[in-house]
């Protein structure tokens, strides 16, 4: 920086008018960086050594397929030449490419049958030209002459037609360029004087401060403002669904493992190993490490016996269990598999089995299209309740004693199919802004298969809901795009904004 500062500094000492009319052309000529110019100009102005003018101006500059066309001639052109070397006979698609290349020929046959100079043979397939002269390389001779024009000057030499022509086919593009004037300041000086921004203790006890120049202090500028952190939408939910569950009597799970291996994600709730949802097209799978350290060997054999033999009424998939396919890591699909860890634990406890109830939020990943209302990675909210005899009324009754709890009363429940509950039902609720009955849930009763494996006693049921943080946040927070909620374009004004999420019961429950 020293030199630059030296370089300007000396450019002005000719006199007090003197100046550099443009800091770019300035930089080439002194054989220095434009950046580090501005850079060191701006240091020098907030001392009042210079005085800074800013200017712009736009130019086009030429790509790498211009500056081929400018040597060969544009493709069009070069195709017509082919064509009428060709004769009446002319070439077919393959002639074609090879005598002028496959690139050339995709854009110059287009722009040669747009242009009327050339025709497609239906019988035979091949182009024939129109033109038995070659015609005039307008495109060449418009970047011939935006490139000979004066740096700066090639912006208005050409009709505005020809302009959007060639920046249509991405041969220009528009430059703005910015640069300054640079003048003397008040406090100008051959050679810069670094001024003390603090009045030290050396200073005062040396007298050193009495030689040194401070510089100037603004007592009217106000301290910069102390910023504090900000929960997340996300956050705020979350945060209200877990006092509420807690207050329900349930305990959440530790879910802060993402990896997990496929025997949990998927063979210890007895989704067959065929299933479509274990596709790589629909699972992220783990490169390294590809497999698992381990699982529980004696409930990897009950898991399979169930899986190729059946057991608990059932027959199985009768399919040949795979360790290679049980054993894959994975970024969990579902925290499912965090909860047919837990009931395993639970069956197997030191005292036996005992009734809970377990609870989870937390991020899940699947392989999906992205749009306004998915992403590959969301989270999921899951309850759980393992008891004795329980039924498919107290599923219902747990279900509508959380959502009434968020507000929601007005549920429906329909009949559905999960791999691993048996009953098992979708759960809409009423949205009162868009007017109509919409998905918010699932939900189901885990299924023998999967829990006699893990040992649980034979009169033991388990019943189970889920559903996802973000779409009752978007609701909430009145967002009808997932992607202005979690990810990169999030605006973090919203987040800094967002008011305390609170969900209270209403007075009455509205009628169906």
């Amino acid at each position: 920086m020293g030199d630059v500062e030296a370089t300007i500094l000396l450019a002005l000492s000719g006199g007090a008018d003197a100046v550099v009319p443009d800091s770019f052309a300035f930089a080439t000529t002194s054989n220095l960086d434009h950046n580090s110019i501005v850079g060191t100009c701006k240091s020098l102005q907030a001392d009042a050594y210079v005085a800074l003018s800013e200017h712009s101006t736009q130019f086009f500059v030429l790509g790498k397929e211009a500056e081929s066309i400018i040597q060969n001639g544009s493709q069009e052109i070069r195709v017509l030449n082919a064509l009428i070397a060709a004769g009446e006979e002319g070439l077919g698609m393959p002639e074609l490419q090879s005598v002028v290349g496959k690139d050339v020929c995709k854009i110059g046959m287009g722009n040669c049958l747009k242009n009327k100079w050339a025709k497609k043979d239906k019988p035979s397939g091949k182009l024939i030209a129109l033109i038995a002269d070659g015609s005039k390389d307008e495109v060449k001779e418009h970047l011939i002459a935006l490139k000979e024009a004066p740096e700066g000057g090639n912006i208005k030499i050409l009709d505005a037609t020809a302009y959007a022509a060639l920046k249509r086919r991405k041969l220009i593009s528009l430059v703005t360029r910015k640069f300054y004037t640079i003048s003397r300041g008040p406090s100008y000086a051959p050679q810069r004087t670094k001024k003390a921004a603090d009045l030290t203790k050396e200073m005062l006890e040396t007298g050193k401060w009495k030689e040194t120049s401070f510089k100037q202090y603004n007592f009217q500028t106000l301290g910069e403002s102390v910023g504090g952190g900000y929960l997340h939408p996300l956050l705020k939910v979350r945060a209200e669904f877990r006092k509420i569950l807690m207050e329900m009597g349930f305990e959440e799970m530790p879910t802060n493992k993402w990896v997990e291996s496929s025997f949990w994600n998927f063979d210890s709730l007895f989704q067959p190993q065929s299933h479509p949802a274990r596709d790589a097209h629909d699972t992220f799978f783990i490169k390294e490490p590809a497999e698992t350290v381990s699982v529980p060997e004696d409930y990897y054999e009950r898991v399979k016996t169930m899986h190729e033999k059946g057991g608990s009424g059932s027959i199985g998939y009768r399919c040949v269990f795979k360790r290679e396919e049980a054993m894959k890591n994975l970024l969990r699909t579902h925290t499912t598999a965090i909860s047919s860890q837990m009931l395993y634990k639970l069956a197997n406890q030191p005292g036996g089995f005992k009734p809970a109830r377990y609870f989870s939020i937390d991020r899940v990943f699947r392989n999906e299209s992205m749009d306004a209302t998915h992403l590959c990675e969301f989270h999921q909210v899951e309850g759980l309740v393992a008891d004795y005899n329980l039924s498919l009324g107290d599923l219902i009754g747990t279900i509508e004693t959380f959502f009434r709890k968020i507000g929601i009363t007005r549920l429906r429940f329909k009949p559905a199919f999960n791999p691993y509950t048996e009953p098992s039902m979708e759960v809409f609720g009423y949205h009162p802004d868009l007017k109509k009955w919409t998905e918010i849930g699932n939900s189901g009763m885990f299924r023998p298969e999967m829990l006699a494996p893990m040992g649980l006693p034979k009169d033991v049921r388990v019943i189970a809901w889920g559903l996802s943080l973000e779409r009752p946040t978007m609701i909430k927070y009145r967002i009808d795009n997932i992607r202005n909620l979690f990810g990169h374009k999030v605006d973090m004004a919203m987040t800094k904004n967002a008011p305390i999420c609170r969900f209270e019961m209403p007075e009455e429950e509205e009628k169906l």
